[in-house]
């Protein structure tokens, strides 16, 4: 299912950031089984942190994670130096900003999985990049280094881990990128002379080594690593976890899975599975990455009776009644809050309290009779509450969201019976919105700016509405802090959670991203206005840039009703010359103004995401001519594409399995495959024998880029074969191959001026050799390569004509750039 609309101290600063990814973050609460709730208690007597550091969402090694996190029971991390936002999306529209979000959350999903805690550095992900020359001349190197090791301070890893070498062989320039820092980062981390500002909440931390997570892959002869493989430390990581029921490689693949925007489905396996690792900076090891690293107690002085107390635990556990631990449990605890402040004190007091409540069977949520609110206004807030074991506990008291007491309550827990409570709170005028706290600011090519430094590294914000619970368990006092949610119930799915959002009262949301003028004709410019509360009165108006108008200047609205909607269509009128500018829709009400639109995210396999994007859109006037009107668009992964053209008038059909067949298509002007159609369509083999009729009684296909890796079947009429090649800069040289050819000259004449402004890439997945009935137009490529002559090829075929490109066009059309629209224009209008 997938919907999609337009609408303190340097120890309490570990905790935090440590705690990612415990109930504060999950959704629905947790309630472990007898074996998780072992393995948990297990981990009590385990002191030992490693991260795995890399570029991206699913660069991260999923068995070695859930490995190290479940079966060496160490604290286990995975920090990306990017969201991913630079990457393609199959499952829907969203990229850029939006798809960050989305591997933010599937991020945070496989963790969930894996048992690891996920973190992130500043950077934005701005797309494939050839070597780490070119990352470092967009990303800002020292500050992003400061991201590392502030998590790397934070976290204090006894290892660290990178997935790949520095060199070209990690494939990608960011990968390159990511080990590099890790590098600098182990260094620096330790100098108090390196990033003192980050002192007064952390202190310096010398990890014992960083490895290389090497592989087969990295090299382009296996032979030359089977070779190398009796030199490296190796681990057996596809053991099987009988508490969990499953192998590391089934973990693994359920976690990697959670990546459904790349299409990472995976297949779990089965038996031994050895991964290998590489010695690069620090201790080397030679037979354990834990090698003279003291994971036990004995690293925290005067300890003793806190491990013989959780041992005493582990060893009467009993899955049956897992409640009969508690005294011990509770004696651990005692010992361990005598023991002066330090990392290990707070990690172990936070792992030991989810201990003591999984096993009374302690069930806790809050949640709101809503998903949203707005500052000022009043929430229904209900506590659920219920000890499932004959411990006594104690119910002292709620302090609900917002308020500045407690309510005092010295209720008891007996066995089994539930217990509810409910308030009104109101929510304060000064409350921030819920956007990502990385979006709350625009962003640069290279990095989101994040005021506050307690926020970098997280992976999302923390809940703004908290329910703290202070419980009396045996002789102590526990204070367990729940994250307000709504919850409700689908007809289909049951019982569902998604985060509360805090919203303002009115959102603007202009119909379209982009709009196109191809001449002096106004269009019309529909302003959806959304209720963020009952009873709203007041009036839109467009902001314009110099030399564009709009008629009316403004629009009233009343909306009586939360959530509802309400249009308001102005007619905007272009300048005579050329223009790239912004609109922004401005609402006032009750005499101040807002500009955020709402944009809600929800795919069933993660959380509801709610952004506030600023109510704005590119308008452009452009010099555009274009033959032919009727398209039909056969979508692939997902774009945006079929909304652009429709911007500069044509009229774009989705054809379904139906529309494929030769009567129908014939009415085409052009027909188009969307991007990676070739790859994602099960029925495109049977697709394509019909469309190359269509192509051979004289009409005009064009597809878009495909992998190489997983085409079904060769996109043309005649044999090409794809590749890696793609052009990274956007601004790279373009050359014209046949300068006389129509794709070139009619409609419009393309120049150089047209290859200007574009976004992120010229391209991607090439073809790097085709047969001769196939002219290449153009040429270009990244600075100090080789010439790259696969971007447009052009081939007749019976009457028609067939192109096939690797241009990111699903990219230049919705950013707007013009000379992506003319040029388009121009492989539409073949043959006419």
């Amino acid at each position: 299912m997938k919907q999609f609309h337009y609408f303190a101290s340097a120890c309490c600063m570990v905790i935090l950031m440590a705690a990612a990814n415990l109930e504060l973050y999950a959704q629905a609460p947790v309630k472990p089984a007898a074996g998780k709730i072992l393995q948990d208690l297990k981990r009590l007597n385990v002191l030992g942190n490693v991260l795995y550091l890399a570029a991206h969402p699913d660069d991260e090694n999923t068995t070695l994670i859930a490995y190290m996190a479940n079966e060496k029971l160490y604290h286990t991390g995975y920090l990306s130096l990017t969201r991913g936002d630079g990457g393609q999306n199959l499952i829907g529209p969203e990229i850029r900003e939006r798809l960050g979000v989305i591997r933010t959350q599937e991020l945070l999903q496989a963790r969930r999985t894996d048992g690891g805690h996920q973190f992130f550095t500043r950077a934005n992900d701005f797309g494939f990049s050839k070597n780490p020359e070119e990352v470092f001349s967009i990303w800002n190197r020292e500050k992003l280094l400061a991201d590392v090791v502030w998590v790397i301070r934070n976290f204090k890893p006894d290892v660290i881990i990178t997935r790949f070498p520095k060199d070209s062989r990690a494939g990608h320039g960011q990968h390159s990128a990511s080990s590099i820092l890790a590098e600098d980062a182990f260094v620096a981390a330790a100098d108090p002379k390196r990033f003192p500002e980050q002192l007064k909440y952390v202190e310096v931390w010398q990890a014992r080594r960083l490895v290389w997570n090497i592989s087969s892959w990295a090299f382009k002869d296996p032979k030359e690593f089977e070779k190398i493989t009796p030199s490296l430390l190796k681990v057996d990581v596809g053991v099987y976890n009988a508490m969990l029921g499953k192998s590391y490689g089934e973990i693994s693949a359920e976690s990697r899975s959670m990546h459904k925007s790349q299409g990472f489905g995976s297949t779990g396996t089965r038996g031994s599975s050895f991964d290998y690792f590489q010695h690069t900076l620090g201790v080397p090891a030679k037979t354990d990455l834990f090698e003279d690293i003291n994971t036990s107690w004995t690293r925290v002085k005067n300890s003793s009776k806190v491990e013989q107390a959780i041992s005493r635990a582990i060893a009467a556990y009993n899955a049956a009644n897992p409640s009969a631990i508690v005294p011990e449990l509770l004696s651990a605890r005692t010992e361990l809050e005598k023991l002066p402040e330090s990392f290990w004190k707070q990690r172990k007091l936070d792992e030991l309290q989810e201990v003591i409540k999984e096993s009374l069977g302690l069930y806790m949520e809050a949640t709101a009779s809503t998903y949203s609110v707005t500052p000022g206004a009043s929430l229904q807030v209900q506590v659920e509450v219920i000890n499932r074991s004959k411990v006594p506990v104690q119910l002292r008291r709620i302090s609900f969201p917002f308020r500045g007491s407690d309510s005092s309550l010295n209720a008891s827990l007996e066995n089994s019976q539930g217990k509810k409570f409910k308030a009104s709170v109101n929510v304060p005028l000064n409350t921030d919105i819920s956007q990502p706290y990385w979006l709350k600011q625009k962003d640069s090519l290279s990095l989101f700016f994040i005021n506050n430094q307690k926020d970098v590294g997280l992976p999302e914000n923390n809940p703004e509405a908290k329910v703290s619970l202070t419980l009396g368990i045996g002789n102590q006092t526990f204070t367990y802090t729940l994250p307000v949610l709504y919850k409700h119930n689908d007809p289909v799915y049951g019982e569902l959670y998604q985060p509360l959002s805090i919203t303002p009262p009115v959102f603007a949301n202009i119909a379209e991203n982009v709009y196109m003028f191809s001449g002096q004709e106004p269009k019309q410019i529909t302003v959806f206005i959304k209720a963020g509360k009952a009873n709203i009165k007041g009036s839109v108006a467009l902001k314009l840039p110099q030399g564009w108008r709009s008629e009316p200047a403004a629009i009233a609205f009343n909306i009586d009703t939360d959530q509802a909607e309400q249009t308001a269509n102005f007619n905007l009128y272009p300048p005579t010359d050329a223009s790239e500018a912004e609109i922004q829709a401005i609402v006032n009400l009750d005499g101040k103004d807002y500009s955020k639109g709402i944009n809600v995210i929800n795919y069933n396999h993660i959380p509801v995401q709610v952004l506030f994007p600023g109510a704005t859109a590119k308008v452009v006037k452009l010099d555009l001519v274009k033959k032919g009107s009727k398209i039909g668009y056969l979508m692939g992964a997902g774009d945006e594409v079929p909304r652009s053209l429709q911007q500069i008038g044509y009229e774009v059909t989705l054809l379904k399995d139906a529309d494929i067949n030769t009567e129908n298509l014939a009415r085409f002007d052009a027909v188009i495959t969307g991007v990676r159609a070739y790859n994602t369509l099960d029925r495109i083999g049977f697709y394509h024998s019909k469309l190359m009729e269509y192509v051979k009684n004289g009409g005009n296909m064009i597809v878009q880029y495909n992998t190489y890796s997983d085409v079904k079947t060769n996109p043309g009429p005649y044999p090409l074969k794809l590749s890696t090649d793609r052009i990274t800069v956007e601004g790279a040289e373009v050359r014209f191959l046949q300068p006389d050819h129509a794709v070139l000259n009619t409609p419009n004449k393309i120049t150089p001026k047209d290859f200007e402004g574009w976004v992120q890439e010229r391209g991607l997945y090439f073809p790097n050799q085709w047969s001769k009935e196939y002219q290449a137009i153009l040429s270009s490529n990244d600075p100090g390569e080789k010439p790259l002559d696969g971007s447009l090829l052009v081939a007749k075929y019976g009457k028609g004509n067939f192109v096939y490109t690797g241009l990111s066009m699903f990219r230049e059309l919705p950013a707007g750039v013009p000379g992506a629209y003319r040029l388009f224009s121009n492989l539409i209008s073949l043959g006419k």
